[in-house]
């Protein structure tokens, strides 16, 4: 009620019924803000994706992944957006036509990428068919290498070509897809193919394919030797051994580890994306990867990013919270608005009040003029001759008293009625003192007249 006087209301004065209104719409709206605050924090924020493959796998994954964020109740959600490779998807994502995209780490413009997970990794795989007599990238000389996705696989010819001097030597490329790959081979159109392939089953079976299944006969995988040279100069690229045995076990092809180059595919977003939207968004993907990969084996190599400074593609600052463990809690981020906010809002009530007297101390009746005229009546009681003068001063004291209770709505104006009060209390004896004096001087005999001869 304290409150309610210091903003100038007297609840006293409001009926019952708007007073219970009053109150009740207090709680509706302390529960809808508190209701609406929940929502807004606990909303899911849906981030559009990039993604695109050959052979429309990668897309396949995405979706498989955003459709556990949904069952999961995650509080980042996935729109995939289908584009023709990683070329696009990359370009999707530097033009901000998406928030993510899912790239490869050699292909397309990445200067405002930042790595949030590594979804799968690449293998350059570099084939000759059986018999064939090249067993390293010397042999190739005067040859035509077909390059599966020629158009994506630019980069990797490029640095295979500098590294190697290629060109001096003769080397051609061509672009094939892959299923003109078994005839180039048949027609002699090329002597080798490169894929840069992900070592899961189902590329592995696209490769063996493509050549006679027996004891006698089996592909020859040529070494990119040169590797760890190579990925000291282009950073998109690590030096990898494809181990023994991988395109078939006995007798095992390759029968030693190859050495080759690898490259990664990444989720990737910009900057600007929050870091806690980022980080929950890492949190749950690791946790719907799982979800997936016995369903989709190739999510096996799902693996956190290089989070060190100097990484190739730096590491979002919102994911490097997660893989660190120096994500935030709730408690963590909003404890000092919720310490500071209730002193906040009692300051702010506090210059409202102050504000409100100031506004309305132009409606006040100021305490000196008042008792001045009560402090005036005194010595006009005191001269006064009549009773009829002493009644017209009581009427002055109750104008006064009047005019100062229709403006008592406060602490101040209380206190003044209260002096006001006490001051006319004593004119009321002065004006009783003076009516009997009065009294007394009207009822006093007149003195006898003395006669002359008295006198």
């Amino acid at each position: 009620m304290d409150d309610l006087s210091k903003l100038g209301i007297d609840a006293g004065r409001l009926p019952i019924w708007l007073r219970v209104v009053a109150v009740v719409a207090l709680i509706l709206l302390v529960i809808g803000t508190g209701l609406f605050a929940y929502l807004w924090y606990a909303r899911p924020v849906t981030l559009s994706i990039a993604v695109g493959s050959l052979d429309g796998e990668a897309p396949k994954i995405v979706s498989a992944l955003a459709s556990r964020l949904a069952a999961n109740n995650s509080a980042v959600r996935l729109k995939v957006v289908e584009t023709g490779g990683p070329l696009e998807s990359a370009s999707a994502l530097s033009s901000g036509k998406t928030d993510l995209a899912v790239v490869r780490g050699d292909v397309g413009d990445l200067s405002q990428a930042q790595a949030i997970v590594v979804l799968a990794e690449a293998v350059a795989v570099l084939v000759a068919p059986p018999g064939s007599t090249i067993t390293d990238i010397a042999g190739l000389k005067r040859t035509t290498v077909g390059v599966v996705a020629g158009d994506i696989n630019q980069k990797i010819v490029s640095v295979l070509s500098r590294s190697y001097d290629l060109d001096r030597a003769n080397v051609a490329f061509k672009s094939l897809a892959l299923n003109e790959v078994r005839r180039a081979f048949d027609t002699k159109q090329v002597r080798a193919v490169l894929f840069v392939m992900p070592l899961s089953d189902k590329y592995l079976s696209l490769v063996r394919g493509l050549f006679p299944q027996n004891a006698k006969t089996a592909p020859v995988l040529i070494p990119i030797e040169n590797a760890g040279a190579i990925a000291e100069k282009e950073r998109a690229y690590e030096s990898f051994d494809i181990p023994k045995g991988t395109l078939r076990g006995s007798p095992p092809v390759p029968d030693d580890d190859v050495t080759t180059l690898r490259v990664a595919y990444y989720v990737v977003g910009t900057k600007d994306l929050d870091n806690d939207v980022i980080a929950d968004f890492t949190k749950a993907l690791t946790a719907a990867r799982r979800d997936i990969l016995p369903e989709w084996p190739i999510v096996a190599q799902f693996k956190a990013p290089d989070t060190d400074a100097g990484a190739y593609l730096p590491v979002h600052a919102g994911a490097a919270e997660y893989y660190n463990g120096s994500q935030l809690s709730f408690l963590d981020k909003w404890s000092n608005i919720i310490f500071l906010a209730p002193m906040a809002l009692g300051a702010l009530a506090s210059v409202a009040a102050a504000l409100w007297q100031f506004l309305r101390s132009g409606e006040r009746k100021p305490r000196e003029p008042a008792l001045d005229a009560l402090y005036a009546l005194g010595s006009r009681i005191r001269q006064a001759k009549s009773e009829a003068e002493l009644s017209e001063i009581e009427n002055q004291i109750d104008n006064v008293l009047r005019a100062q209770r229709s403006s008592a709505d406060d602490d101040a104006n209380r206190l003044d009625a209260a002096t006001l009060n006490v001051a006319a209390h004593r004119l009321e004896n002065l004006i009783h003192d003076r009516k009997a004096v009065l009294n007394a001087v009207q009822n006093e005999p007149a003195p006898p007249i003395q006669s002359q001869s008295q006198v």
